[in-house]
């Protein structure tokens, strides 16, 4: 069974900078492409970032480009999410996603693992 643990949420102010982090467990995780969507209450789950298999590819939402950052690292089986700038329309729960699909990760629809949500709060 694969498990996605999302951590580093937390409140930071506008301006500053916060690093996600999402651990897998329960699968070889270099054969999973890892994303990372977000949610506001009462509206839609929406892509941010994702980053392919091997760690190459990237793709963003035009809202972080820029400001963002996603990476993986194969050898600790753990994805980053790294935040630079946040404007308060960045607050939101972050999720991690993980698929071996690239663009079912992208289209976020069918993604087969997510984890739990991770609160990111940006002052003004």
């Amino acid at each position: 069974q694969v498990q996605l643990v999302e951590s580093g949420g937390g409140v930071v102010p506008a301006g500053g900078s916060l690093r996600l982090s999402c651990a897998i467990s329960g699968r070889t995780f270099a054969t999973y492409a890892m994303g990372w969507f977000r949610q506001d209450p009462g509206k839609e789950r929406v892509f941010v970032a994702a980053v392919s298999r091997g760690g190459i590819t990237t793709s963003y939402a035009d809202s972080v480009k820029g400001r963002f950052t996603i990476s993986k690292d194969n050898t600790g089986n753990t994805a980053y999410l790294q935040m630079k700038r946040l404007k308060p329309e960045d607050a939101a729960v972050y999720y991690c996603a993980a698929d071996q699909n690239w663009f079912v990760l992208l289209n976020g629809t069918r993604v087969t693992y997510w984890g739990n949500g991770a609160q990111v709060t940006v002052s003004s």
